[in-house]
């Protein structure tokens, strides 16, 4: 028997080593006689390049190197659709698009460099906003795109019609989400290698170092995937934002330009202005209902704003139209989904994946739908939540859900029916639901005849009894290479301390698709887990014949083979291993389960899927707005919890970044321009600004995932903003704030909207 880890409180495996300052990130990698490597970008957010002189930056002592559309290939790029180039060729279509780049010997040569770059522009018209660049008149941000739809669909499921017309009520409402950035301490760099054999090393911090050779290296660069060694550096955070990192193809080309390595480090301004935020949104709702609170149906429309190139937006388009409807029993739906180009900044993930978004609207909603019937929002969500064993109206197979625990959890901690019964007045309760995919197998990137998720690992025992887990999976700081260590310690019986798992390299790691989908501990962990238990047969298989026992009477307890019946009888691992005289490792793979969705959208997505609760209280200002969040409750159901300490960890992060996205955040773009280009303007939340948070984990025992485990990092997130929202409409006595971020005037507004409502 082992030692039981899972399930138990542990500090991450790294924890001293980044305590201590000894973490390498990638501005501290150091290539010796690396060149700096830097971006010259549109000040404009539509322009034609008329003119495009290169020379005197070539000419200037220092540089090496100056790419740009006159020497580099027209090769488009994208994860689902190819609409975005190294550098910008006819136009560029936001501020912040790459129109050059230069390699020089050091940062102020590169920025004598960049200044010294002509560029004759013809600015053309700006279109910022969704709905007038559908217009017929709009300025076009593709030339070949009509009408600047990148993307669209129209669903029908179920009898829609008659579930209106046979309701006993329908609300309707409308919601907004605004620009916001994911807002990791690190900013976004690379550095690259080429060598004399034609092939390209990368370094950074990114969320999968397999994908990024397959959509954005190959394919720009003209050469195979497996042409480029590419190595995850020890990650400042991501939160989603650095999956699609277009400073790694800036530092390969420049290298193999100049044919030496370069590093391509991208400031905080650049960064905000020029990576991928969150979509903004804007989500029309109408639902049906019976008196007794049971859902008919709903009609959905949404206009998601795509920035000027689509990276993931289709996906996530996809995500904020269908997912509220599989936390329900959704009986019909109707759903329209519009992703538009604009000249600002690409949107694209961020932690949630489009359901921060559509939890915020259609939670929202359920509060107004509950005012509406004379019903306790908390009651009506209990009414038609999703249950274990269920087939969703999309095809969503749920497998394991404890989302109605998780809220009873919530209503009891909060003192629910009783502060509900004082409410308003400036003090106010609400809650949210959610439900977030766990292992999404529906990622739109071309992996083979199968269309699998696959997840590879390699656990190594060395002669001192050490073991290695190699995986392809990312850690961008959530601790998941901990939680594979401790699902392969409680396999193997060997203590967690004797276990390292090194950053993601693809020159000798197995393939994994890296950090998305809250699929690593599921994913990953499976793959790990059966890894671990092929080293352990292999482990008793050579202590069997070493100790003259079957190894099926053999059992590793604290690191020592010893025999079940005499347990005095014992090697350690170490020696072990030290006898047959190599390593011993074992090796195991695990594939999603789950559909690749048609254009219908109709499937299985996930292998499994995760749900959570929380509950805000709030106290609001009514003469000057100003909200106070004064405590959080939340449940959530991850399945088994690994790791105990991380998953709390998550959960206050979670509700600390929801809470910052819903009050503070925001890029504020103007006519393309961004507000907010530095962490003085755009306002994140510390922990001086975080609210007492109290919660719990109610384990459903995932039949999928390693030891009953399922996602976090997602469900710790996707609610709080819809809770926050409720709880101000409850403390104001209905003020519903339709438009993010919650704003002391928003409430104001709102406020006197309610008086008016009421009064009329």
């Amino acid at each position: 028997m082992s030692t039981r880890v899972v399930g138990r409180p542990h500090p991450i495996i790294d924890a001293v080593e980044k305590v201590s300052g000894a973490t390498v990130f990638i501005n501290d990698l150091e290539l010796p006689g690396a060149l700096t490597g830097m971006a010259l970008r549109s000040p404009h957010p539509h322009a034609r390049i008329l003119n495009l002189d290169t020379m005197d930056a070539e000419r200037l002592p220092g540089v090496a190197v100056v790419l740009s559309k006159n020497n580099t290939p027209d090769a488009p790029f994208g994860i689902n659709h190819k609409d975005e180039a190294a550098f910008c060729r006819e136009k560029v279509r936001y501020v912040g698009d790459e129109v050059a780049a230069v390699a020089a010997v050091d940062e102020e040569t590169a920025r004598e460099a960049l200044s010294l770059i002509r560029v004759e522009y013809e600015v053309l018209p700006t279109v910022a906003d969704p709905f007038a660049a559908q217009e017929p008149d709009a300025p076009l941000v593709h030339d070949s795109v009509a009408g600047n739809i990148a993307n669209e669909f129209h669903i029908k499921r179920g009898g829609i019609d008659e579930a209106f017309h046979a309701a006993d009520a329908t609300f309707a409402d409308e919601f907004h989400t605004h620009l916001a950035h994911q807002a990791y301490i690190e900013p976004t760099g690379c550095a690259a290698q080429w060598h004399p054999d034609g092939k390209i090393s990368v370094w950074g911090c990114l969320q999968s170092v397999f994908l990024i050779r397959t959509f954005m290296l190959g394919p720009v660069m003209g050469m195979s995937a497996d042409d480029f060694r590419v190595t995850q550096t020890k990650p400042g955070g991501a939160f989603g934002g650095k999956l699609d990192v277009k400073a790694a193809l800036m530092a390969a080309m420049l290298s193999r330009a100049a044919e030496k390595p370069v590093k391509f480090m991208m400031s905080l301004e650049e960064d905000l202005i020029a990576m991928r935020p969150r979509m903004p949104v804007h989500i029309s709702l109408e639902s049906a209902w019976k008196r007794d609170g049971t859902l008919a149906g709903k009609r959905v429309r949404i206009v998601a704003e795509n920035g000027a190139y689509s990276s993931l937006s289709p996906a996530i388009m996809s995500s904020i139209a269908l997912r509220t409807d599989n936390l329900y029993k959704t009986p019909a739906a109707e759903i329209q989904g519009k992703l538009v180009y604009t000249n600002i900044i690409p949107s694209g993930q961020m932690r949630g994946f489009g359901n921060v978004q559509a939890t915020y609207a259609w939670e929202s909603h359920l509060d107004n739908v509950a005012d509406g019937l004379g019903l306790d929002p908390a009651d009506l969500r209990l009414k038609n939540y999703t249950e274990k064993g269920d087939v969703s109206l999309h095809g969503w197979k749920i497998a394991s859900c404890a989302v109605a625990d998780a809220t009873r959890h919530v209503v009891r901690e909060m003192d629910w029916k009783a502060k509900r019964a004082r409410g308003g007045e400036g003090r106010g309760v609400g809650l949210a639901s959610c439900i977030h995919v766990s292992g999404n197998k529906g990622f739109s990137v071309e992996l083979g005849p199968d269309d699998t998720d696959p997840s590879s690992g390699v656990v190594r025992v060395d002669e001192e009894g050490k073991v290695e887990i190699w995986s392809g999976e990312s850690d961008l700081g959530q601790g998941a290479t901990s939680v594979m260590a401790y699902i392969a310690s409680e396999v193997m019986g060997i203590p967690v301390d004797r276990f390292k798992v090194p950053p993601t390299d693809t020159g000798y790691m197995p393939f994994g698709m890296g950090a998305f989908a809250s699929r690593i501990t599921l994913i990953g962990g499976n793959a790990v887990k059966i890894a671990a238990e092929d080293a352990r047969r292999n482990l008793l298989d050579a202590a069997a014949e070493f100790m003259e026992i079957p190894a099926d009477e053999l059992e590793i307890v604290e690191g020592d083979v010893r025999a079940k019946a005499l347990p005095e009888r014992k090697m350690t691992v170490g020696e072990v291993v030290s006898r047959t005289g190599s390593v011993i490792e074992g090796n195991g793979k695990w594939l999603a389960g789950g559909d690749v969705l048609d254009k219908e959208k109709y499937g299985n997505p996930s292998t499994t899927y995760s749900f959570s609760t929380h509950g805000a209280e709030v106290e609001v200002d009514m003469e000057t707005g100003v909200v106070t969040v004064l405590q959080v409750c939340c449940g959530h159901d991850p399945g088994r919890v690994i790791n105990r300490l991380g998953a709390e960890g998550q959960v206050e992060g979670g509700v600390v970044q929801g809470m910052s996205f819903a009050m503070m955040e925001g890029l504020a773009p103007l006519e393309g321009h961004l507000r907010g280009r530095n962490f003085h303007d755009y306002l994140i939340a510390t922990s001086m600004d975080a609210p007492p948070i109290e919660h719990d984990f109610f384990e459903s025992m995932d039949p999928y995932g390693p030891y009953g485990a399922k996602g976090l990092a997602e469900v710790a997130i996707n609610p709080i903003t819809a809770a926050i929202c409720n709880a101000v409409y409850h403390a104001t006595g209905g003020a519903r704030i339709r438009t993010l971020p919650v704003s002391p005037e928003r409430v104001l507004e709102a406020i006197e909207e309610a008086r008016n409502q009421n009064t009329s």
